[in-house]
């Protein structure tokens, strides 16, 4: 199985950090937040990862050269213009293999085992779900007693963690362009082929430069 980290985002909540830096090399506990994933992914047992990138995109080449020093081969995906979630996994599909894919977004902390996820037999897609932070408290979905992801009006909502599987037949046929991941989600659902879990171990979304220096914090303290 490759992964695929999205990393192609103009990071513009995140300005003045990410005026002269593309967010994937922020530091949180002096590491780039790129090398958390890339570290996490080749201890996972992962050997390609595709890694999409647009703004300050010549910093990031540089940075990550081949993947060697991670144990990985990385292969890039540069976009003129950042073109969202699913447009991006599009323009990279001719780097991704004929089967699931793990699609990690690039601006995200966890300490979730991308191991659990190799291999996973999905045949539409699989979302990690977590418990909804203070800034997202109305959550994205619900999940059901088979495992599938709805949008119910009752019972339990979760937020999307930024780690999913994905089966490549969910986005063939796609024209090249901005494009979200929501709209093939409920594609997805409405075929009963987005199955999804609940992790309830550490994540943060790194959306500010406040929740970074909170990340940063986090991780000093712990060590981790």
């Amino acid at each position: 199985m490759k992964a695929m980290i999205l990393a192609a985002g103009l990071g513009t909540r995140m300005r003045p950090l990410t005026n002269n830096c593309p967010k994937p090399l922020l530091r949180a506990a002096g590491k780039p937040l790129i090398d958390f994933h890339l570290e996490k992914l080749a201890a996972a047992g992962f050997s390609e990862v595709v890694i999409n990138c647009s703004w300050l995109a010549e910093q990031l080449v540089e940075y990550l050269g081949s993947g060697q020093r991670y144990g990985l081969t990385i292969h890039l995906s540069e976009e003129h213009e950042p073109l969202e979630t699913a447009g991006g996994v599009v323009k990279a599909l001719d780097k991704l293999a004929d089967q699931p894919f793990l699609l990690v977004n690039g601006d995200v902390w966890t300490d979730f085992d991308f191991a659990s996820l190799k291999n996973h037999p999905t045949q539409g897609a699989h979302l990690v779900l977590i418990d909804n932070p203070p800034h997202h408290p109305a959550g994205d979905f619900n999940l059901d007693d088979a495992g599938l992801v709805n949008e119910s009006a009752t019972g339990p909502r979760y937020t999307f963690a930024g780690v999913s599987v994905w089966h490549p037949r969910c986005f063939q046929g796609l024209a090249q362009g901005s494009r979200a991941l929501k709209p093939l989600m409920l594609e997805a659902m409405a075929a009963s082929q987005l199955s999804g879990e609940v992790y309830q171990g550490h994540w943060w979304d790194i959306g500010t430069p406040e929740r970074l220096a909170a990340l940063d914090q986090f991780l000093k303290n712990n060590k981790l």
